[in-house]
């Protein structure tokens, strides 16, 4: 009798087409592999690169250049009665103050267009330190104060580095004249390279060494607030109403279709919506936090009611079986149930449609929200701009400096929508629930 056990039959080689075949199936699922691997990295690269740019192009804008400048404080010119009252003191020439200052700083300065050069030194908005140092302190009038005025665009720009002294006189803004007096103020450590504050606490302005964010910031913040209120329960309550109240018919078909649609549309079209319907016709001021709040509510709406849908969608229908059960009416299994448990997607898709909306700048240039602003903001209806308005302005600029105030701004946008997204992110991985 054969043992059958221990005889086992040798098994058949592959056919050789066979093996072919697997050979060159494996060889291209090697080649997807290593170009999809390529393309992640090509795409990390370019975005390294973009960040890396837009890096080294903005942080000269986060410093800023003063000089030490020692202004008398003439009684003459700043309060000739002697009263101290704050409207005279705030009213003074001190421009006339810092420029004898320079003078006498270097006597040998006769020429008038020398002289223009050498207080072209200082920006023109240096006069405010020394009035805010009387205001504040009227006792020093009559003495001698050594003050850190802020410097003009050009002498910040050829400070840190980016006008090269050895590029011909007649190729560059900072003359050979001026060179030499910035030469003497450093050798007695009058100029100094300082953290740019101003830049986060003041608005637009003309002049680069004087231009902030912070106005952009103000009305950016203002006008999400009201893209928010009128967003985020106009959508919470779309979406509640369709999915789980309205009949399942031809008409609710073409509502979701043309949600969908909305949120397809591109943005300049909600900014003519806006500039029809709420300027021309409503009559709401033009620049306003209030108007570009409402164009940024109709174009995030379609993304919100999407977003909260599909978090709706995803509670189980138990709950709502459960609720039922024991006798809860249709709109108390929504409002006690379903919606607290659909809270986090609903939050998650809100703040990314607001992210979205902060970056948004083709509405609002449609509603004039591209004015030249100086003051911050303080209500919804006070003029204002953004923060991609302002990136957008910036760059027009011709002054070189704007480079880097845009860059900075850039950065900073960046900033608050990484920030967004993350929390949405958070959200989503703190509240999220596993049915």
């Amino acid at each position: 009798m054969t043992d059958m056990t221990s005889q086992t039959s040798p098994a058949k080689p592959a056919k050789p087409e066979i093996s072919a075949g697997l050979k060159k199936r494996y060889a291209a699922e090697r080649r997807f592999r290593a170009y999809g691997l390529g393309a992640i990295l090509l795409a990390i690269t370019v975005l390294f690169v973009l960040l890396a740019s837009i890096v080294r192009q903005g942080t000269p804008a986060f410093f800023q250049t003063y000089l030490l400048v020692d202004v008398y404080m003439d009684p003459a010119i700043i309060d000739p009665k002697g009263e101290r009252d704050s409207n005279v003191l705030a009213r003074a020439n001190y421009q006339a103050l810092i420029k004898r200052a320079l003078y006498e700083r270097f006597p040998d300065v006769t020429e008038r267009r020398a002289k223009r050069a050498l207080t072209g030194l200082v920006s023109s908005g240096a006069y405010i330190t020394v009035r805010e140092s009387v205001i504040s302190n009227p006792d020093i009038i009559g003495s001698t104060q050594s003050m850190w005025l802020v410097a003009s665009d050009d002498v910040d720009t050829f400070n840190k580095g980016q006008i090269s002294r050895d590029t011909a006189e007649e190729d560059r803004r900072v003359k050979d004249n001026e060179i030499a007096w910035l030469d003497a103020l450093n050798v007695e450590e009058r100029v100094e390279l300082r953290f740019n504050s101003a830049f986060f606490t003041t608005g637009d302005s003309r002049e680069p060494e004087q231009a902030g964010i912070w106005g952009a910031v103000v009305g950016s913040f203002l006008t999400l607030i009201v893209t928010l209120a009128v967003a985020f329960p106009l959508g919470v309550m779309a979406a509640a109403y369709l999915e789980e109240f309205a009949p399942k018919n031809r008409w609710t078909d073409l509502i979701e279709v043309n949600i969908n649609n909305l949120a397809a549309v591109p943005s300049i079209v909600f900014g003519l919506l806006g500039l029809a319907v709420f300027l021309n016709f409503f009559g709401l001021p033009r620049s306003a936090p209030l108007v570009g709040g409402l164009v940024l509510a109709l174009m995030t709406l379609p993304t919100i009611i999407i977003a909260t849908r599909a978090a709706l969608k995803a509670v189980p229908p138990s709950i709502r079986e459960a609720a039922l059960g024991i006798g809860a009416s249709e709109l108390q299994v929504v409002t006690h149930h379903v919606l607290p448990l659909a809270m986090p997607g609903i939050l998650t898709g809100t703040i990314i449609g607001m992210a979205q909306a902060l970056g948004e700048t083709a509405p609002l240039l449609m509603i004039g929200m591209v004015a030249f602003i100086v003051d911050v903001p303080t209500l919804v209806t006070d003029p204002a701009t953004v923060l991609p308005v302002q990136i957008y302005i910036w760059a027009d600029s011709p002054e070189r400096a704007f480079v880097a105030k845009t860059s900075a701004a850039i950065m900073v946008l960046l900033g608050f929508l990484i920030t967004m997204n993350a929390i949405a992110v958070l959200l989503r991985k703190r509240f999220e629930r596993r049915w």
